[in-house]
Order: structure tokens, then sequence, then C-alpha cells
């Protein structure tokens, strides 16, 4: 779906520029999480986090984490950089930029947990490959990731999950915690909702999740 231009856009992103670094996917440069953030016991990270609900609370929620949350779209980063400027998170900062080129903006092993939630479905079968549940995708995450660190990952499409679950599994990962009604099982204690999230499920669809995890 295209994002409209939202207006006074670039000054915004301007204006917010201390909590969100900017990588060029045609010349990404490795980001300094420690620097941009501090020292923490534990970092996370959000691939796509859109006007950025989730990432907020989740750091509201865990102040002894450092948490990244990532987002190519400008005119969308700037919601989720403002919330988290009003609300004075020092433990959480925001990239803007392509996880095509994660690996090349980010340490090996730097993550406990990366967080895939409502990621495009790219339903057509001609575009698997650019679904971030995509093994490509995945093989790109997973050494971000520490040893027994997580991928957890919510979606509302049924598709796109069974599409999910093996290609987890072809990437090396062990997938556990599947549920395919997040919202009425156990896992439901301390989810944490996007804003698509809530939409979605007051109309009624259900939410699929599962962990996987790096050996």
């Amino acid at each position: 779906m295209r994002v409209r231009k939202k207006k006074n856009g670039a000054a915004r992103f301007e204006a917010a520029r201390d909590v969100i670094t900017e990588v060029q996917k045609s010349a990404p440069e490795r980001v300094d999480i420690k620097n941009i953030l501090g020292e923490y016991g534990s970092y996370r990270l959000e691939i796509g986090c859109g006007k950025g609900a989730f990432a907020v609370e989740t750091a509201k929620r865990h102040g002894d984490i450092g948490f990244i949350a990532m987002e190519m779209v400008k005119d969308v980063i700037i919601f989720a950089a403002e919330k988290a400027k009003a609300e004075k998170l020092e433990n959480l900062r925001f990239v803007c930029g392509d996880a095509d080129v994660i690996g090349q903006i980010f340490d090996p092993d730097t993550f406990d947990t990366i967080y895939i939630n409502f990621c495009d479905p790219w339903p057509k079968n001609r575009h698997a490959k650019r679904r971030l549940t995509c093994r490509t995708f995945l093989e790109k995450f997973k050494p971000l990731l520490k040893g027994g660190g997580a991928i957890e990952f919510k979606t509302d499409n049924r598709d796109l999950f069974d599409f999910s679950v093996p290609e987890f599994e072809a990437a090396g990962f062990e997938v556990c915690d599947v549920t395919y009604d997040l919202h009425q099982s156990e896992y439901a204690s301390g989810n944490i909702m996007t804003e698509y999230e809530k939409n979605f499920s007051q109309k009624g669809f259900k939410i699929n999740r599962l962990v996987a995890k790096k050996p």
C-alpha cells in the first residue's frame, strides 16, 4: 500500500534526528547501537515498526533493555519517533533503513529477540522472496541473534503464516509456541499489540503467532 506524503514530513523527520538514524540502501553503514542507545544487558530489534505502538509500549514495560525499531518509510517512522520523544524513552531508538541490507547495518550476535509484526504478506507467489519470513531474509536476520535468541512473528494472514513455518525451519530455526489464535491462547498474557493488530482483532481476525529459536 502506498503511503501518502505527510504534511511537513521532511521537517518532522529532521526534528526527530536525535532518535532516528538514517541508513541509505545504496551505501549502508554500520550502526553502533551502544553509541545511540548506551549500555544495556539485552538488546531487541523490531523490523517494520510502523507507527511505533508496539515499540513504544515494549520499551516502556522493559526499561532495562535497549530497543531498536526499524522502518524503511520516512513518512511512517516519524509517527513512531514522535511517540517515543513524547514519552522521553531513553531505551528506544529508530533506524530508517531497508531490511534487505540489515546484515550491513548491525553487528552479528547483537540481539536477544527480533520481532516481525504483521509484515507485508506479498500474496502473489512470484513475490514470495519479498516476504520478510522468506528464508533468504531469515538467513540475513539469523546472524544478528545471539545463540539461543529468537524471532517472534505475528500475522493475521494465515497463508503467510503457513508459508513461514517451513521457511523458518529451512533457515535452521527451531519453531515453537505456535498458535493460530493468539488472543485466546496461553500466550495472550503480556502480548503487546500493534496498531494494526488492535484494528483487525476488533474486526474478528485471528492472530497467528510463533517463536523461532536460533540454536
